[in-house]
């Protein structure tokens, strides 16, 4: 069985990553989708743990070479989800989270229809902006410019699936849990689990009516 896409997308400050973080400790089988930027690296990233950080150059590169499932740009700087990262871990049956913003939400569902997509929206506008500042890892102009963009952001949460109110992380976190184990028990997901049960039916069906 294959593993899911799994389309997480929020306004900045939405605590995405956070939620994500709590996700990939308590759920099994389950990896997260390292993207490319072009984005400076801020304090405390690594390189292949947080993102692949490169240059622009490499960066088209990579988009000639059909290495994208998706790519956009964002707040200036440009982001994109590795295909073949995320084919090989689907493929051994783990579900992939894929941390992007709507654009590139847009892009993937076009191309994988059956993806599961979730929108996670702060609890007000206010929290968003006192989670920004709080951060401190943008200057302020590229604050202003995210609080900006999540005006359009959020009026783009009826293109999803799911929502997740994030107000308290413990509780949001253990709602997006929720949606990825409630998808892994979906009919369609478990088709080959099913078909080995009914044979086993099948083959049992002579013995009992024997007896």
């Amino acid at each position: 069985m294959t593993g899911n896409l799994i389309i997480i997308s929020s306004p900045s400050g939405g605590g995405k990553g956070t939620l994500i973080k709590e996700v990939l400790k308590n759920v099994r089988d389950i990896d997260y989708s390292i993207s490319y930027t072009t984005r400076p690296m801020r304090n405390g990233e690594i390189n292949g743990r947080d993102y692949f950080f490169v240059g622009i150059a490499e960066f088209n590169e990579l988009i000639e070479k059909g290495e994208f499932l998706e790519y956009a740009q964002v707040h200036g700087n440009f982001y994109g989800t590795s295909l073949k990262q995320n084919a090989a871990k689907t493929n051994i049956g783990h579900d992939v989270i894929l941390e992007i913003d709507v654009q590139g939400a847009k892009n993937v569902r076009a191309k994988i229809p059956e993806a599961v997509s979730v929108f996670i929206l702060p609890p007000s506008f206010e929290v968003l902006r006192r989670r920004l500042i709080t951060r401190k890892t943008e200057k302020q102009q590229d604050l202003s410019v995210r609080l900006q963009n999540s005006f359009g952001e959020v009026r783009n949460f009826n293109q999803f699936e799911y929502i997740v109110i994030n107000n308290e992380v413990t509780e949001a976190a253990k709602n997006l849990e929720t949606i990825i184990l409630a998808e892994r028990q979906k009919r369609i997901r478990q088709t080959e689990a099913i078909r080995v049960i009914l044979d086993s039916f099948d083959a049992s069906l002579e013995s009992v009516l024997g007896d």
